[in-house]
């Protein structure tokens, strides 16, 4: 697929420089404009609703966050471009799909761009579609440390998980049950039961994911009417389970 894309960036040797790159390394964009501020990257950014907008961190008059936060509803995918490195945390709490550092590395370029397009063609594949699982349901059991013991749970009666620092809520239909584990050893237990990671604070059973929402990382919708968030860099991990 084609990807549009949009560059904001202040310095106008650094633009020049990703325009290069992405003509003659990243086939298959096509780049919509360029902003040299915020105002001009947002103006542009609602005029053509590019599938993708490079983003530097520093600009005059605010920042990449800034920009992201007039745009809650987004549907396109950010990759930050800087120099800086100390701003990875807030842009992945800002949902970009990619953070590369200046001077940009064209490996990794190539590589920012194709997990965007993997994203963007996976979402057009699904999107007004069933989704179908196609990978398999979960099953089986787990057991649950508590205090006096523990307790033998269906995976298949598992919602989702929620990481509550160095504990672990358990969502059933009807209740919730709080163990002593980190989500990271319920990610691990739950791998071979078709349990995906879609955020730094969620673990959802996907049998149970009956609708996905593009924007930002995006949501799911389980059947019990729950709305989860999903990380950009999780959400190719999530829509691979769907066909």
């Amino acid at each position: 697929m084609e990807l549009q894309a949009i560059i904001v960036e202040d310095e106008a040797n650094s633009r020049e420089i990703l325009r290069n790159y992405l003509n003659k390394y990243c086939k298959g964009v096509k780049l919509l404009g360029e902003a040299a501020n915020i105002e001009e990257g947002i103006t542009l950014i609602q005029k053509h609703q590019p599938d993708l907008v490079f983003l530097d961190v520093e600009m005059p008059f605010g920042n990449a966050f800034d920009l992201l936060d007039k745009i809650p509803d987004r549907t396109f995918e950010a990759i930050f471009v800087t120099a800086y490195n100390q701003y990875a945390m807030d842009a992945l709490n800002h949902h970009a799909a990619y953070y590369l550092m200046k001077p940009i590395n064209i490996d990794e370029l190539i590589k920012a761009v194709d997990y965007v397009k993997a994203i963007k063609e996976k979402e057009n594949a699904l999107e007004g579609q069933v989704l179908k699982i196609a990978h398999m349901k979960a099953e089986g059991k787990i057991t649950l440390p508590q205090q006096d013991g523990f307790q033998v749970l269906e995976v298949g009666d598992i919602f989702f998980c929620k990481a509550d620092d160095n504990y672990t809520e358990i969502y059933l239909e009807h209740k919730k049950i709080l163990v002593s584990k980190t989500l990271k050893y319920f990610e691990e237990a739950l791998q071979p039961h078709a349990f995906a990671r879609i955020h730094k604070s969620y673990l959802v059973n996907v049998a149970e994911v009956v609708k996905y929402k593009k924007g930002k990382g995006g949501s799911v919708i389980l059947s019990n009417g729950k709305e989860l968030s999903v990380s950009a860099s999780k959400k190719a991990e999530l829509l691979s389970y769907f066909q």
